[in-house]
């Protein structure tokens, strides 16, 4: 008989904090796979971190103070490598816990980098052009002496874009007085950006749920998607998932939702949230739903492409997807994950499913360093290969692990770390 979930529905729902959930997942690892106690704890902290105070003149001529954080998680496998968010809620736990992530996502994508991470506390929609370009500026000259190709190499993250980037690379190299392109990624094609990163995540993504078809016989062509975001990551995905015949049948945006159970008309809802500055709601090709009900809609794979602990313990019971992709990261609480596991719902967890971006990235440091650059198709079969190469490994793992695919990932990922600490003499 199939276990009775409704009394989660009541239960109070605890703080969250991204970090602990983080280091929870670093635990289960660590636990099952018996490493000593000097080595849990060095995975389960970052090894450097830094906060600081940006002063800032705002187009009126007042001086605005923003907070500001770099964390380097852990650098025994090469320089760490993590985007920038320019977020209201960005706190150093947030930053310490996206750290950690990219840590085992470079880990199990076998790049040869550590994890890192960076965020400014703001709210980006109030920033003119102008304020932005002087904050993006403002960051590099508090964090440039740490930042280097060998060492340390910021990237697009949320609400941070290839512009951003350029600025920041500009402000670098006149700081150190000379062209050094591979120190930021993310940056557009004239500056040295790599072909495809702009939707390496979403291109990623959907190599994952290729690999999941042929692997595990789900299907993707026909299928129902759920997809919550439609931004940069979500809106490709959307867009990638329509072109190869799966049927859309619900998106998201900070506005709300929208839901037609024959599918969407995708191009249209995409130019629809560009004129609406980021906006669904009003699109006429759907009904309106809350985020709430897109998560737990009747659909054949849910794609959660926002920000974290979106499914979590009161709504895990409902989940009717039999497969999660998590395109974000952190979107599903420890609680959650072992609800959805026990429910036999498939999680691709987001270490392996959403690495496309940083892969990408890195293959912009390789090409920046020989400035010699890829064709799109160059960019697009390493990935593939890439991507495939490590959901071939994780399932492996998974079958070997009993448990979730995630606790398979990470005991892949922090075993790869936790060998390259002992050769170093860390441990």
């Amino acid at each position: 008989m199939a276990p009775d979930w409704s009394f989660r529905k009541n239960m109070t729902p605890t703080p969250y904090n991204p970090f602990h959930t983080a280091q929870a997942q670093v635990d289960a690892a660590t636990e099952r796979l018996g490493l000593e106690r000097s080595m849990r704890e060095l995975l389960r902290w970052p090894m450097f971190e830094t906060q600081f105070r940006l002063p800032v003149r705002m187009d009126n001529g007042t001086m605005e103070v923003f907070q500001g954080y770099r964390v380097r998680y852990n650098a025994a496998r090469g320089p760490t490598k993590g985007g920038l968010r320019w977020h209201p809620d960005e706190t150093l736990d947030t930053v310490r816990a996206l750290a950690c992530w990219m840590t085992w996502k470079c880990a199990v994508l076998d790049l040869p980098l550590g994890g890192g991470k960076g965020g400014v506390t703001c709210t980006p929609a109030a920033l003119s052009e102008g304020e932005k370009e002087r904050l993006a500026r403002a960051y590099i000259r508090a964090v440039g002496h740490q930042l280097s190709v060998d060492r340390d190499v910021p990237a697009p993250d949320v609400n941070t874009t290839p512009q951003i980037m350029a600025w920041m690379m500009d402000e670098f190299e006149t700081l150190v007085g000379r062209h050094h392109a591979g120190v930021i990624t993310g940056k557009p094609l004239p500056l040295g950006g790599s072909r495809g990163r702009s939707n390496a995540t979403s291109v990623g993504g959907l190599y994952v749920a290729r690999a999941v078809e042929n692997l595990l016989g789900h299907k993707l062509t026909g299928a129902r998607c759920a997809i919550q975001g439609f931004g940069n990551v979500g809106g490709g995905l959307a867009e990638l998932l329509h072109e190869a015949g799966a049927k859309v049948i619900a998106v998201s945006a900070v506005d709300g939702a929208i839901y037609n159970e024959n599918g969407l008309d995708i191009p249209a809802a995409l130019k629809h949230y560009a004129r609406n500055r980021q906006e669904i709601g009003g699109f006429e090709g759907g009904d309106a739903i809350s985020n709430e009900q897109l998560l737990t809609c009747d659909c054949d794979w849910l794609f959660p492409a926002a920000l974290e602990n979106v499914i979590h313990e009161q709504n895990a019971a409902d989940i009717k997807a039999p497969v999660v992709i998590e395109m974000a990261n952190g979107p599903t609480s420890t609680a959650a994950d072992r609800i959805l596991h026990e429910r036999g719902i498939l999680v691709v967890p987001d270490i392996l499913a959403n690495a496309g971006g940083v892969t990408v990235s890195y293959f912009e440091q390789v090409q920046n360093t020989y400035n010699y650059y890829w064709s799109l198709e160059q960019v697009h079969a390493e990935l593939a290969r890439r991507m495939h190469d490590a959901f071939d490994a994780v399932h492996a793992e998974h079958q070997r692990v009993p448990g979730p695919m995630r606790l398979a990932a990470y005991m892949l990922s922090v075993e790869r770390v936790a060998e390259a600490c002992r050769l170093r003499g860390w441990v």
